[in-house]
């Protein structure tokens, strides 16, 4: 009978450590609540800062994309309005997410910084993730 119940605890332990597990994932997931997505081109445009000089990073590049489609009226034709990131403060904002680990890939960012390609931005409340889409 021992053995039984020493089985008995064991099995309740390893399924109680399961159920927290899911427990605190799904806790961790709500909190972080999907907001939306836009859709903005890359382009030559949006690696250069306001005053003229080149952008460094594809973080940078991005943040760049929303201040001309929001503040200088000059964005490319596959640029998709976002309710989120019209302020300067909020593309402040957006370029420290872009910085986050997960927010972009080696690739997406590579992409950015050489090319001209169409992403798309997933934004959630404390995190933003970018994807090449064309």
């Amino acid at each position: 009978m021992g053995n039984g119940v020493y089985a008995m605890n064991r099995l309740f332990r390893v399924v109680s450590a399961g159920v927290l597990t899911v427990l605190v994932g799904a806790t961790a997931a709500s909190a972080d609540e999907f907001l939306g997505s836009y859709v903005a081109r890359i382009s030559y445009q949006d690696k250069q800062a306001s005053d003229g000089y080149p952008l460094d990073t594809a973080a940078q590049m991005v943040r760049q994309d929303r201040a001309n489609f929001h503040k200088f009226h000059n964005s490319d034709p596959d640029d998709e309005n976002d309710v989120w990131f019209r302020s300067n403060d909020s593309r402040s904002r957006l370029e420290r997410m872009l910085g986050q680990g997960g927010a972009m890939s080696s690739g997406v960012r590579r992409a950015i910084i050489n090319n001209e390609p169409l992403i798309q931005v997933d934004v959630y409340r404390n995190h933003v993730e970018v994807t090449i889409i064309g």
